[in-house]
């Protein structure tokens, strides 16, 4: 009689179990479930990660434009008063009664330090008879306006203002009629 209990044991632990091949399927599918899951996990890492990467190229490219943009913005700045000062002599030869020589060597010498700041990327604002901007302009100071349409705008320009590759490198110093 042991030996039959014994034999319906097994017989009955088969059944619960199931076959050598059920249970190998039924592992192997929980083992596939988890490689898939691994799977699926491995590709959100590398999509974010690729993602991620592809924006810090963009960012640095961005950053490397920028810097070459604004490389020479100090040696531009300094030049300002230089072209300012140009200005100011080519106005005072106009006054007087200077060679023509002279003339056209100081205005050759203006064309040439324009067209080189230009080519950096430097433009001078065009202020005067609009409207007045305080993104753009500093007001030293207002006067009566000479006429009604003036009024609110830039009368004068102290000092010319200047992009340098569409950011404001100097502001424009003017005089606003009231």
């Amino acid at each position: 009689m042991s030996k039959n209990k014994e034999k319906n044991k097994t017989e009955d632990l088969d059944e619960k179990i199931g076959t050598e091949e059920e249970r190998e399927e039924v592992e192997s599918s929980s083992e596939k479930e988890g490689l898939e899951k691994e799977v699926s996990s491995l590709q959100d890492k590398y999509t974010r990660l690729f993602a991620e990467f592809d924006n810090y190229k963009k960012r640095t490219s961005k950053e490397k434009v920028e810097l070459i943009q604004t490389a020479g913005k100090e040696i531009i700045t300094k030049l300002l008063p230089v072209l300012d000062d140009l200005e100011r002599a080519m106005e005072a030869i106009e006054d007087t009664e200077y060679d023509t020589p002279v003339k056209e060597g100081v205005q050759l010498i203006q064309n040439k330090l324009y067209k080189f700041l230009e080519q950096e990327g430097l433009k001078p604002m065009e202020v005067k008879g609009q409207a007045f901007d305080p993104n753009f302009q500093e007001a030293v100071t207002t006067i009566a306006a000479p006429s009604d349409e003036l009024k609110d705008k830039v009368v004068d320009v102290i000092e010319k203002g200047y992009f340098l590759n569409g950011k404001v490198l100097r502001y424009a110093k003017v005089v606003i009629g009231k």
